[in-house]
């Protein structure tokens, strides 16, 4: 228990057990560092701010890019019973170059109001007078993107591919045999599906018809 004396004389006595706990009691927080989480080195690495996959790091599509911007000249209107277009002009005065092919790019969405607006508009502007001499000379840009509408893994998208076929094939008639071949194998893969299987030989028997013999 005596003091350690050093060589330069200054003497060092042992730590008595209330100096020892003293010495190892943690310091007094104050209340906003209780509160507040400390941060990890991982969060530096990680920030949570930053999601690569998250859904607004995602830019909008094509067709939702021209909506927002007002390109498509028709918006949805909320009815009580069930929706419907409303047109900022008469359909018959709109240029189906490229309005018609942006509908039909835009039957390849999945959200509201896109599927909607695209699939009415381009049932309604197919339905105007005039439309077999406009729709005709578009056959060349329609045809790859209602293929790949029909090559979608959704059924519902896929549905409505089908439904615009055979909208085309009432409006331009045998026009439409020479491009048959790009989108048959298209409905060849889907007739495997049971639940698609009755709705793809109806249109099948409707393409007939409109084609006649040649198809």
């Amino acid at each position: 228990s005596n003091g350690l004396r050093m060589s330069s004389g200054i003497q060092i006595k042992p730590k008595t057990a209330v100096q020892k706990n003293k010495a190892s009691s943690p310091l007094p927080r104050s209340p906003e560092s209780a509160i507040k989480p400390q941060s990890k080195p991982s969060d530096k690495l990680n920030p949570k701010t930053i999601d690569p996959f998250g859904v607004h790091s995602r830019p909008p599509s094509a067709f939702a890019a021209i909506y927002a911007k007002g390109g498509i000249p028709c918006r949805l209107v909320h009815g009580s019973v069930k929706h419907r277009l409303q047109w900022e002009c008469r359909p018959e005065t709109v240029p189906f170059d490229p309005l018609l092919v942006t509908l039909a790019e835009g039957l390849r969405e999945t959200k509201h109001p896109y599927t909607f607006v695209s699939k009415e508009g381009f049932k309604e502007l197919l339905l105007v007078e005039g439309a077999t001499e406009k729709a005709i000379p578009l056959l060349p840009r329609l045809v790859p993107v209602l293929k790949a509408t029909l090559a979608h893994s959704d059924d519902e998208v896929f549905g409505r591919g089908l439904d615009a076929l055979v909208q085309l094939s009432a409006v331009v008639g045998p026009s439409l045999n020479d491009h048959l071949k790009h989108l048959l194998t298209n409905l060849s893969r889907r007739l495997m599906d049971k639940k698609c299987r009755e709705k793809i030989n109806v249109a099948l028997q409707k393409l007939e018809q409109y084609g006649g013999k040649v198809s």
